[in-house]
């Protein structure tokens, strides 16, 4: 019964909890997230891009493995990107690569489309939602579903 929950103490994890595979996955997607957000970096810093969001960018894996492994998670959400494509094979020329990571490259790409007003993704579907015209098709069923919220009774 603290005063305030910031003088409060994390609870110890149970040994049980641990599961080394699961930590192995996220490093895994952490490591390639790195090279995305290196590319995207130099982008921003040419002034190409303000925002990761802004980008769509093409991720060149060498190995079907990571491959495999991206296709298991959200893979944009987790770079902060509105798009990406997976390309599993060698990179072209002039991709960027980091010396540490061998196999994996990117080329950032602008993401097509215009800005969606709510989550700030810049995709195509953005203005196709007559009710919610600056609205990509997630945040407008977000809305639509918030809407319907409201509107039940209580």
């Amino acid at each position: 019964n603290a005063e305030s929950v910031h003088l409060e103490s994390f609870f110890a994890v149970p040994a049980g909890w641990a599961n080394p595979k699961l930590i192995e996955k996220w490093k895994r997607v952490r490591d390639l997230r790195r090279v995305v957000t290196g590319a995207l970096e130099l982008e921003r810093a040419a002034k190409n891009i303000g925002s990761s969001l802004e980008a769509a960018p093409t991720l060149y894996v060498a190995d079907k493995a990571d491959a495999e492994l991206l296709k298991s998670v959200p893979f944009e959400e987790v770079a902060i990107t509105s798009g990406i494509h997976i390309v599993s094979g060698e990179a072209p020329p002039g991709a960027f690569a980091l010396p540490d990571l061998k196999g994996v490259a990117v080329i950032a790409n602008l993401s097509a489309g215009k800005k969606c007003e709510r989550c700030w993704r810049v995709l195509s579907e953005v203005g196709s939602h007559a009710d919610h015209p600056d609205l990509c098709n997630r945040c407008d069923a977000a809305v639509a579903e918030s809407g319907r919220a409201e509107k039940s009774p209580a």
